[in-house]
């Protein structure tokens, strides 16, 4: 299987090798009742070819689409791994924001149950001697964000002697520009044989020229363009002429559609926070928030969000990749976001696991050729939104 990326940068999987349950993996034991009480019952296509070569030892790229279970498939990996009767750190895992690392810092604790794994966050907005304090008394998983494991290791308060795989989520995030120079500061303070994991859903081929710099002879588990679908998903748009015309559509669709719950997405900080105070001010109930909100305040807001408690959230594209929220049903892009690859994530939110889903998008004038070229990108199709909107969710 081979595909031509835009800039002719020519990708191959290389792995065909596929195990259709969990059961026939050879794991632990502990671990096999991890996942299932997890609520897993059939390994996710990518769990399917992605979990054995991890298992193996091998440095390893896969690429799957948002909600396809990406997340397992390394926690799976990483836990088979690793050797609970030794108290050191023995797997480290990053990730682009705090919410992403406090998810998978979950799913490997919940998954890893009844190995009694030691897995802690180190990320940003916590205190630092907290995460000195647990690392003294040792555990053997850390799942982290670039800035504040790379302060820890550069101090030599995180020990990476004992290291055996390393794993980069949301790679094409990670090694951007932004996180570029710390994911290479980082991967200095690693052991020469470590193991590498690259996971992600989109990998422009840039990304992928990146990984021959610390990857030997990686397994490739790629997954075409064409079948990064946006498939179970319903895209709709709404025409909308002026910008100040947004607002009164939204609120007209909100009083006739009937939302479980709702992520609303927006380009930037000041947008959200100007649309939930509008909202509100409307009596509408909704909750926000953006990458400059203290962390425990996100924290609070994605608990409220998850448990039900608030059902509509704006935010920037600081959500849009990994966080699950199992029950939202409807994304709506009031703006459209900067870039394909956000479109992908954004709206993957809401079919996750083949659930149904359904997207909005408001479309200025200014968006219209976007939305054209978004539709060849992807090969997908986005209707108009019906008259009669009941009858979309």
């Amino acid at each position: 299987m081979s595909e031509t990326l835009s800039n002719d940068y020519v990708i191959e999987s290389n792995w065909d090798e596929s195990v259709e349950s969990f059961d026939d993996m050879e794991l632990k034991e502990e671990l096999l009742r991890g996942i299932y009480s997890y609520g897993f019952e059939k390994p996710s296509a990518i769990q399917q070819k992605g979990i054995k070569p991890i298992v193996l030892g091998h440095d390893t790229i896969a690429q799957a689409q948002s909600g396809t279970g990406k997340t397992a498939t390394f926690t799976v990996g990483l836990l088979q791994l690793i050797d609970t009767d030794v108290n050191r750190l023995q797997a480290l895992v990053l990730a682009p924001t705090r919410e992403l690392a406090q998810q998978i810092f979950r799913v490997v604790s919940q998954i890893g149950e009844y190995m009694h794994v030691k897995v802690h966050a180190c990320i940003g907005g916590t205190l630092i001697k907290e995460d000195i304090r647990t690392l003294e008394r040792g555990v053997q998983v850390v799942v982290g964000t670039p800035g504040r494991v790379f302060d820890l290791l550069n101090r030599n308060l995180m020990s990476a002697q004992h290291l055996r795989i390393f794993i980069l989520d949301e790679a094409d995030v990670m090694l951007s520009l932004g996180f570029k120079e710390q994911i290479q500061e980082i991967f200095r303070h690693l052991p020469g044989n470590i193991q590498c994991c690259l996971l992600s859903a989109t990998m422009p081929s840039d990304i992928l020229k990146l990984t021959e710099d610390f990857m030997r002879n990686p397994i490739r588990i790629l997954v075409k363009k064409d079948e990064l679908t946006l498939e179970g998903i319903k895209q709709y748009y709404i025409p909308i002429e002026k910008e100040e015309w947004k607002f009164p559509t939204l609120t007209d669709l909100y009083e006739n559609l009937d939302i479980t719950q709702a992520i609303i997405y927006c380009n930037t900080r000041r947008k959200v926070e100007e649309l939930a105070q509008s909202m509100t001010e409307k009596d509408f109930v909704v909750s926000f928030m953006h990458g400059e909100m203290e962390q425990n305040q996100r924290e609070l807001i994605m608990r409220e969000f998850r448990s039900g408690s608030s059902r509509v959230l704006i935010t920037t594209d600081l959500l849009a990749r990994g966080i699950d929220i199992q029950q939202v049903s409807l994304v709506m892009n009031y703006d459209l976001p900067n870039n394909f690859e956000n479109y992908l994530h954004r709206i993957g939110r809401s079919g996750r696991f083949g659930r149904k889903g359904v997207a909005i998008n408001f479309v200025t004038e200014q968006d219209a050729q976007f939305l054209r070229d978004l539709e060849q990108h992807y090969s997908t199709q986005i209707e108009e939104m019906p008259e009669d909107v009941a009858t979309i969710l």
